[in-house]
Order: structure tokens, then C-alpha cells, then sequence
């Protein structure tokens, strides 16, 4: 992209960077076969299908109440897609597809124009990873920029996911699109001292193994009802890697939310590099994770990454949806139907 301030690779369909004002926000790699090699911690990939943990690696009931087994790579669950999940698989792409506008967005009622717009396409086979059904892939990037009223200039990444199921036996599977970017707004090797504001703190409990355990419950880190209180992330604590629920009725979440309003899922600054992050999502839920696990020694002239050297922000579905009657229907995706989602990143520097 010309002027770009973001590049993506096909591997994985990836977000390799994301410059603001000369920092790149998001964690990485110079080159394809780092990620290759050391990728353990999906720095920028485009997850499927089906982000997050499916319990015990099993799909129970679709397609007339066939069970489906998938590769366990997390414990005994499903994690991310699996041992090769479309994060480690190479995308088409880019394809230029023009520009497209970015849309509005919550706290912004007029669109706003965009710039270059890239598509990666994937078609998954029937049994990829265990999951049923022949299904194609399409991630949407557009850059733009953002003149505000104070005269700064924010950067604006608008994601666009969608999927079909091909012509084949199956008649559904399931779906669950996303990004896995790592932000670091410090320009330094930990994500300590950035303050943080998460728009809901309802969230799902979890056992060990990451599964929801029943209904919702509040946040108690800070110790707050409502959410919106912003809260500092230290050296260690608060370790948190949940899922936070924006839309409490999973009824009511279609296959293809891209027709609902951009939310605010997250603000974020650092006082420091005065860089500010938010994310919106069309999506009912995302999982804010902390980094207690990233562990990537230096490669390619990159310093080793350790614990807490970024943080994820996740817009999804609810976590293990597939196997949970009462709000499968929003991972659920017939023949004939589309999946979609949509997810801006806005960021700038004071």
C-alpha cells in the first residue's frame, strides 16, 4: 500500500504492523518464515474456525445430530482452530479490491473515506482440523486516516470477516472469525503503566481449561458494577484472559452481524508514548487477555518477547457457543447463509 501504516501477510492473513506516529502498536515479525517458526502466540492471525476453546475438542450435535471430533492442541480442548488453524495457513492474497469506506461507528455517525482496500481468501476443506463442511474464507483490510476536531491525525484499520459453507454434503458447521493482534502502546518491552477501559464487565466464569461453566457474572478487577472505569495494567497483575460479554442475550446474535452498529469493545493509552488505542466490533463478546504466556526469544534482529509484552483484545462470539444450545445459533452457519463481522482499530498519538 502506498503511505501504508499497516502491512499484512499471506500467512495467516496477518497484521504484521500497525504504525502510529513511527511505533508499531502490534507485535510481530520481520519476515514469513519467523512466523513460521516462532509463532506459538498467533501475533496478528486471523483465527478459524472457530476462535477460542471448543470443549473437549468436540463438536456434540450438527448436521442431524452427528458429533464431530476435532484436534485437541489446548488440553483437551480445541483451541483457536487447532493444530493448524487458518492463522498457520496460507491465504490468497492481497488482492487489491479497491477502497472502500470505513464505516460508522460508535461516538461517529458519518462514514469515513477509506483508503486501499486488500482481500486474503482461504478455502477450508471438509474435516480441516476435524471441522465438517467445505468453507470459504475472505478477510477484508482498509486503512484510512482520520482528521479530528483537535487536529490530530488517528489511524484507522477496518477489518471485514466473512465465510461461506461450499456445495458439499453438510448441510452446517460452525464459525467463530478474528484477530489475534498483540498491542503494545509503550514503544518499550512491556505493556505495564498503559491505562485501560474495557466497555462491559460482564463476563463468562471459566473452569481450568478456559470453558465457560454457566451464565454471566461481573468482572470484580476493578471493583466495579458497570464497566467504563478505566484501570492500570502493572509488571504482573491483573492477569486476566476472559471473555467479556457486550450483547447478553445470545439469542439474539445473527450468523452475520455486519448490519449491527461498531461498539466500543476497548480504550487503552499510555501516558508515557501518549499513544492511544480504541476497538470497536459488531460482535457480542471479546476476550481481553493480558500476555502472561508470550514467551518468544529474540529472532531476526526482534528482542525476546516475554510475559506481558502486549495485550489482546478479541471481538467474537461466546466462547464454546457450538455446544451450548441456547447460544449456538450465533456460531451456527447453514448452506445458502453467510458469516460476517466487522472490527475497527482507531488509534493515535497527542
Amino acid at each position: 500500500m502506498s503511505d501504508a501504516t499497516a502491512s499484512f501477510i499471506p500467512l495467516g492473513a496477518i497484521i504484521q504492523s500497525l504504525d502510529v506516529a513511527g511505533t508499531n502498536i502490534v507485535l510481530g515479525f520481520p519476515s514469513q518464515k519467523a512466523y513460521e517458526s516462532h509463532n506459538a502466540c498467533f501475533f496478528g492471525e486471523t483465527i478459524g474456525r472457530v476462535a477460542n476453546r471448543v470443549k473437549d475438542a468436540k463438536i456434540d450435535s450438527l448436521n442431524g445430530g452427528q458429533s464431530y471430533t476435532l484436534a485437541a492442541n489446548n488440553g483437551p480442548n480445541n483451541l483457536h482452530g487447532g493444530v493448524v488453524g487458518w492463522g498457520k495457513k496460507v491465504w490468497n492474497g492481497p488482492t487489491p479490491v479497491g477502497v472502500k469506506e470505513i464505516p460508522a461507528f460508535e461516538g461517529k455517525s458519518d462514514k469515513i473515506d477509506g483508503g486501499e482496500s486488500v482481500q486474503f481468501t482461504l478455502v477450508s476443506e471438509d474435516g480441516d482440523e476435524g471441522f465438517p463442511g467445505k468453507v470459504e474464507a475472505r478477510v477484508i483490510y482498509t486503512v484510512s486516516k482520520e482528521k479530528s476536531e483537535d487536529g490530530k491525525e488517528k489511524v484507522l484499520l477496518g477489518i471485514e470477516y466473512e465465510a461461506e459453507l461450499l456445495d458439499g454434503e453438510v448441510e452446517e458447521t460452525v464459525i467463530n472469525m478474528t484477530n489475534h493482534s498483540y498491542f503494545n502502546l509503550s514503544g518499550g518491552p512491556s505493556i505495564e503503566g498503559t491505562i485501560v477501559t474495557l466497555a462491559t464487565n460482564r463476563y463468562l466464569p471459566v473452569d481450568q481449561g478456559g470453558i465457560p461453566t454457566g451464565g454471566l457474572a461481573p468482572f470484580l478487577y476493578p471493583a466495579d458494577k458497570a464497566g467504563n472505569i478505566p484501570f492500570t495494567l502493572g509488571a504482573v497483575e491483573p492477569d486476566i484472559d476472559d471473555c467479556f460479554i457486550v450483547n447478553e442475550d445470545p439469542s439474539s446474535v445473527p450468523i452475520d452481524t455486519r448490519s449491527l452498529p461498531l461498539k466500543k469493545n476497548l480504550s487503552a493509552f499510555h501516558p508515557e508514548s501518549k499513544i492511544h488505542l480504541e476497538v470497536y466490533s459488531t460482535e457480542p463478546a471479546f476476550q481481553f487477555y493480558t500476555g502472561k504466556y508470550i514467551d518468544i526469544p529474540a529472532v531476526d534482529g526482534v528482542p525476546a518477547r516475554k510475559p506481558r509484552s502486549g495485550f489482546c483484545l478479541e471481538p467474537s462470539r461466546w466462547v464454546n457457543a457450538c455446544n451450548v444450545p441456547e447460544w449456538k445459533g450465533q456460531m451456527l452457519l447453514k448452506k445458502g447463509e453467510k458469516y460476517g463481522c466487522k472490527i475497527l482499530y482507531r488509534a493515535w498519538k497527542e
